[in-house]
């Protein structure tokens, strides 16, 4: 059986896996910049915090969302 809490862990792996390379497309950057500029954002510290649920949206409007509102500052 699997634990809940490892469940978790996974989804929220994918997930951060699934930004970064949406940032990588939408920007045309390398996967190690757009890893770079994920794990510098806010965003990321509200996910593994799990702050406002926002690790339930979809990864495309979290990345997206990102580039929006906090990209300019790693540019």
């Amino acid at each position: 059986m699997v634990d809940k809490k490892e469940l978790e862990e996974v989804y929220k792996q994918n997930l951060e896996n699934d930004i970064i390379n949406a940032i990588s497309k939408i920007k045309k950057i390398e996967l190690r910049k757009a890893f770079d500029v994920y794990y510098s954002s806010k965003l990321a510290e509200q996910i593994e915090k799990g702050e406002y649920g926002i690790e339930n949206l979809d990864a495309k409007y979290l990345a997206e969302d990102l580039i929006e509102n906090e990209l300019k500052l790693f540019e």
